[in-house]
């Protein structure tokens, strides 16, 4: 499981791309290598993934076919950057809110804001996913516990603060970036029970 609390940025070193599958090995800061193990759960862009080797602060991951459909992760180049937050341990505080790592949808960055010591960024989507988009509460955007600010027909908004920029990727974010969103999953449940509750008694 994770909060959302992004902990930094990791560097792409190397993609090795085959048919349907994608060998990714980044560079992560000294600070956040320690206890490494094989087989241990990192969220890259907010995308559970699992290590499969490790040499010092490099850590390599292997992304099968689901994975490249559904997340931005398949674009990835040497260079590149991107979010992570390693497992959260029972005990620590969470300040976001509870994740699992799997990605639902990519929604676009579509309109960027940039008022005093803000950011509000726009993003659009589909009918399928902004139904699970309500003010005030709860999404993951590559791997950010964020709260949705504005929701107007198939797009919504989220106010960043400085310190969301400075330690994440949405300091750099551009108009047309595809994003990573997770639903959060008790909202999820409530809509789809209602739903399915709506539609048996009709």
């Amino acid at each position: 499981m994770f909060t959302g609390i992004v902990q930094g940025t990791a560097s792409v070193v190397a993609t090795t791309i085959k048919n349907n599958f994608m060998q990714l090995t980044l560079a992560f800061p000294q600070t956040h290598c320690d206890n490494l193990q094989t087989g241990a759960s990192i969220a890259i862009n907010g995308t559970c993934l699992t290590i499969t080797a490790f040499k010092q602060n490099q850590i390599q991951f292997d992304l099968i076919m689901e994975t490249l459909r559904v997340t931005n992760l398949g674009k990835l180049k040497p260079g590149d950057r991107v979010n992570f937050e390693r497992a959260a341990r029972i005990g620590e505080e969470i300040g976001g809110h509870l994740m699992s790592g799997h990605i639902h949808a990519q929604v676009t960055i579509s309109q960027i804001e940039q008022p005093a010591d803000n950011r509000i960024i726009w993003f659009d989507t589909t009918p399928d996913i902004i139904k699970y988009i309500l003010p005030k509460g709860f999404v993951a955007l590559n791997g950010c516990s964020l709260t949705i600010g504005e929701v107007v027909a198939n797009r919504f908004n989220i106010y960043l603060i400085p310190e969301t920029l400075s330690v994440t990727l949405f300091g750099q974010a551009a108009v047309g970036d595809h994003i990573n969103l997770e639903i959060d999953s008790q909202t999820q449940a409530i809509i789809d029970t209602v739903e399915r509750y709506m539609q048996h008694n009709r």
